[in-house]
């Protein structure tokens, strides 16, 4: 009986009605949201607006770092961030290979000569498809783990503590983001960001709830420090 009941809710979620030029009404269901509960639709929606919102932090630190997306050979900065959308690892030839933390890190390494802008975020976005098991919709009988997920939501908070604090050998930031200026004070960044922690955070619970399970906390200074593992949590 449990499963009848989640079957008619699913087959209402999945039906439209709608009037014909006749006058009359009629009802279809669409087969694709009956394989859909209401989880799978929130994380249809996180996973589009966490991967969104990086791009749109992507294009705001060319804005300010253009420099960065001229090392990668890119046209414009519009073309820049289009290739940072397409993620095509064998287009990153200066990253060697490197994804998620590996790539991410690198954006604060005083060896690294490619486009800064292009690793960190490259990094975030590559962690953000592991964490969402690298699929763009989800159905019923897909999986997610909230470890994966919580991890990726600490990795961007190690970017923010990186993008404010890491400096080269001069003593300048590797990459201008925030400006704290009092005179022109502008934490966009910060807020965006934040924006993307917030819905990681919230998958995260939604996830360890019907999972059944909670979240171990990482204690402050380790995420502070270091990138943590995203696809290889088992």
């Amino acid at each position: 009986m449990r499963w009848l009941a989640v079957l008619l809710a699913l087959m209402v979620a999945g039906c439209a009605t709608r009037m014909g030029k006749d006058g009359r009404t009629e009802s279809t269901v669409d087969v694709k949201y009956l394989a859909k509960t209401e989880v799978d639709r929130i994380a249809d929606t996180v996973r589009s607006d966490v991967t969104d919102g990086l791009l749109l932090i992507a294009d705001k630190l060319y804005k300010r770092n253009p420099r960065e997306w001229k090392k990668g050979g890119a046209a414009s900065r519009e073309a820049a961030v289009e290739r940072l959308k397409m993620r095509r690892y064998r287009s990153f030839p200066e990253l060697g290979g490197a994804r998620e933390g590996q790539a991410a890190a690198l954006a604060f390494s005083e060896s690294y000569e490619g486009d800064r802008v292009l690793a960190l975020m490259f990094g975030l976005l590559t962690m953000t498809d592991a964490a969402f098991e690298h699929k763009e919709e989800f159905y019923i009988l897909d999986s997610l783990d909230e470890r994966k997920l919580y991890n990726c939501a600490r990795n961007i908070e190690i970017a923010i503590w990186k993008l404010s604090g890491d400096r080269n050998a001069a003593g300048e930031l590797f990459l201008l983001s925030n400006e704290l200026d009092p005179a022109r004070a502008n934490l966009s960044f910060e807020r965006e960001f934040g924006r993307e922690i917030a819905l990681l955070d919230l998958m995260a619970k939604v996830v360890a709830d019907r999972n059944g399970r909670g979240i171990s906390r990482v204690g402050q200074s380790v995420v502070s420090t270091i990138f943590l593992p995203v696809s290889f949590i088992k």
